[in-house]
């Protein structure tokens, strides 16, 4: 069996599925003139157990990195080109990354901004693809390019696990500031936006967008980003991907920023062995580097099983020179024929700044299954 994470294709669309959405459907049906709709949906339910130098919190979440979601694809042809809409919608369940030492959130508590796409697109092999409506800005995954196998737990998102949790002092007094604050991605997000995905040129395709937070009230928040996206599944015994994007927003004033980020990752397909590298830097001050070993085998009969370890080096990203680190180990193992990942992640997150304020470190056990139908 192949230990190639990455299916077939090399548009940004593609690609953006691949990583993100669940690879497995429900049942597709058909029109007589060609039309389909199909349904899918994840549930990614785990373990949480959070040490912030002092106390322990043990709590069941969704896990934050890949959320339970449901959602369906309509399709009709006309001719060499597709009209496609998508409807995406997160449970919003309690999530691990909207946990603290204060608040263990509620089991569930939807609101539209959970929205994840009501979106349509206009495919067209020789002009790209045109999209219209809540989706993915052209930034959205640009630093998330994994081909470790272990992404469902582990990523240059480190704070997904316990983001909401506050660091504490060593007085053991909780301060202001969370893990999310301090281990950031400046990853592109969904919005209600226009969107173009040009053809794939030799592995390339240029994206761009403008959008807004349109299901936020009184957000005020506008944003447009270029992006470029690379994948080649045919150099070799190599695999090998990236993306490289350049996002603005426009809150006014003192609040505007341009973010420049970047991924990359390559699998060695008969080792198993893979590498994977983010950035990112935001021009008002903020900066970090990560970077992701991983190891896939077919050890037992039922799926692959892949491991990794990371490390992320973060600075001024909360105040100036600051500085954020963090470690983890991750291990998830597949059942092919369940559709199935079930993981286990370890991770540690340290944190110093310029004041007279020592931070305890903190570290996070998350342990689940993701369950894609």
């Amino acid at each position: 069996m192949s230990t190639k994470t990455l299916a077939v294709g090399s548009s940004a669309l593609a690609l953006s599925a691949l990583l993100a959405a669940p690879a497995v459907a429900g049942p597709t049906y058909t029109s007589d003139n060609g039309g389909s709709f199909r349904w899918y949906g994840q549930l990614n339910l785990a373990y949480q157990g959070y040490d912030d130098g002092q106390e322990d919190y043990n709590r069941l979440v969704d896990n934050g990195n890949s959320g339970s979601r449901v959602g369906f694809w309509l399709e009709q042809p006309f001719g060499e080109n597709t009209l496609k809409f998508r409807f995406e919608t997160s449970l919003s369940l309690r999530s691990s990354d909207g946990v603290n030492q204060n608040d263990q959130g509620d089991i569930t508590d939807w609101t539209r901004s959970d929205l994840r796409h009501v979106d349509l697109q206009w495919h067209t092999p020789r002009y790209g693809t045109f999209s219209l409506g809540q989706g993915s800005m052209a930034a959205d995954g640009a630093t998330g390019i994994d081909l470790s196998g272990t992404g469902v737990v582990a990523g240059s998102a480190v704070a997904d696990a316990a983001g909401g949790y506050f660091l504490r002092d060593t007085a053991g007094n909780l301060t202001g500031i969370e893990i999310g604050d301090v281990f950031s991605t400046f990853d592109g997000s969904r919005r209600g936006r226009i969107r173009y995905d040009s053809p794939e040129f030799s592995g390339f395709t240029v994206s761009a967008s403008y959008g807004e937070d349109i299901l936020t009230r009184d957000a005020d928040t506008q944003q447009y980003d270029i992006a470029l996206n690379y994948l080649n599944e045919d150099l070799g015994d190599f695999t090998v991907a990236g993306a490289l994007a350049v996002s603005w927003t426009e809150k006014g004033g003192s609040e505007d920023t341009r973010d420049t980020i970047a991924s990359a990752a390559v699998l060695h397909e008969p080792t198993g062995l893979s590498l994977s590298a983010a950035t990112g830097d935001r021009d008002t001050g903020g900066d970090y580097g990560y970077v992701k070993l991983g190891y896939t085998a077919n050890l037992i009969s039922v799926g692959a099983t892949a491991f990794s370890v990371d490390y992320y080096d973060g600075s001024d990203l909360v105040s100036t020179n600051d500085s954020a680190e963090s470690f983890g180990i991750a291990a998830v193992q597949n059942f092919d024929q369940q559709n199935l990942e079930a993981y286990i992640a370890y991770r540690e997150y340290s944190y110093d700044d310029a004041s007279a304020t020592n931070y305890q470190d903190g570290s996070a056990i998350l342990a689940g299954a993701r369950w894609k139908f």
